[in-house]
């Protein structure tokens, strides 16, 4: 009698058994890495069709500059949400950096001028308003989302203070001339843009520091476990994304020329809308700052090619509704099982 018979079990031949289904993982982070890209891709075609300006050059560059800024601050908001967090002070932090930028040079309401000192001290709010969102999630062990809350309206309360009664004006030509100057041949904006985007890369793809945000955010209780110093990791990132925060508020600062509490308006929407179309997962641990700038330029793209097309804002606004919602649900649904409870 053989062993089947005996046993009572059936064998399946190899070749009639169904294969098993180890390609899904791979098919599902191929599209969320390569699904925003061929949006956008997607996008300057049919644009291209339908808008006569805008497959030129000059519109090219034009949609690179707007770009530039909301590259700098996704960067800083990509760190925090590949933890697992989320940054809503960057409207508060541009707003007290920019006005301690313009106060701090050479301006219309007085008699400073500490050139790119100022420049620095104005990172530097930027860099402790980080620290603060920081240490008040890990050590107060405040949600993240009612502490950056909170220091976005400190950040616009310290700017009304330093505004006061009259609006300072930049007056610092060879700051002033970053605005519409260039650093091999690019424009300035853009070339911080650009090496806000590399540092960031270089953080996440060769550094501990970066190999410890990701495990964060896949699984920080296991990340505990095995030794990652999650507080002092989260904390970094924090201050990290407060200083790009900082830097963003003294480009846009400069750019307008003046000090104004609403530099930033607008800010917070876009940079975190960006993130998430780029495919940044909310609950932390894929995603990364390339995939936040794609998210950057597909939303920019967006605007400029329904501007040229002739659509009305409202029609703007809901179609970049539409698209953040889509890719909320394109970039959550494959991590669902994490999410044990939705709020």
């Amino acid at each position: 009698m053989s062993t089947t018979e005996m046993t009572g079990e059936v064998t399946t031949p190899a070749e009639t058994r169904p294969p098993a289904r180890t390609d899904r993982p791979r098919v599902r982070r191929l599209l969320s890495t390569a699904g925003p890209l061929t949006a956008l891709l997607g996008l300057c075609a049919v644009f291209a069709a339908l808008a006569p300006g805008f497959a030129t050059a000059s519109n090219a560059m034009a949609i690179v500059e707007q770009a530039a800024i909301p590259v700098v601050l996704a960067m800083g908001a990509t760190l925090v949400v590949l933890v697992g967090g989320v940054d809503l002070s960057i409207e508060g932090v541009m707003a007290a950096s920019g006005l301690t930028f313009v106060l701090l040079a050479a301006n219309s309401v007085n008699g400073n001028d500490l050139g790119l000192l100022a420049v620095l001290i104005a990172l530097g709010v930027g860099l402790l308003f980080g620290v603060a969102n920081g240490v008040l999630h890990v050590v107060a062990r405040v949600p993240s989302f009612l502490v950056t809350l909170g220091t976005w309206f400190v950040g616009l309360g310290v700017a009304t203070v330093l505004f006061g009664t009259a609006t300072p004006q930049l007056a610092d030509p060879s700051l002033a001339a970053w605005a519409g100057g260039h650093w091999l041949g690019l424009p300035v904006v853009v070339v911080f843009a650009l090496a806000a985007v590399a540092v960031t890369v270089v953080l996440c793809k060769g550094t501990r520091l970066g190999m410890h945000t990701y495990a964060i955010g896949g699984d920080e209780s296991t990340s505990r476990l095995a030794g990652v110093p999650v507080g002092r990791t989260k904390i970094i990132l924090f201050a990290v994304a407060g200083l790009l925060s900082g830097l963003g508020g003294v480009l846009a600062t400069i750019r307008l020329g003046v000090g104004d509490v609403s530099v930033g308006s607008g800010s917070l929407f876009l940079t975190l809308s960006a993130v998430v179309v780029g495919g940044t997962l909310l609950s932390g641990g894929r995603g990364g700052p390339l995939h936040s700038l794609v998210g950057v330029l597909l939303l920019v793209v967006l605007g400029n090619g329904l501007l040229l097309s002739g659509a009305s804002p409202y029609i703007q606004q809901g179609a970049q509704g539409l698209i953040i919602v889509v890719a909320v649900i394109a970039t959550g649904w494959p991590a669902r099982s994490r999410l044990r409870v939705v709020k």
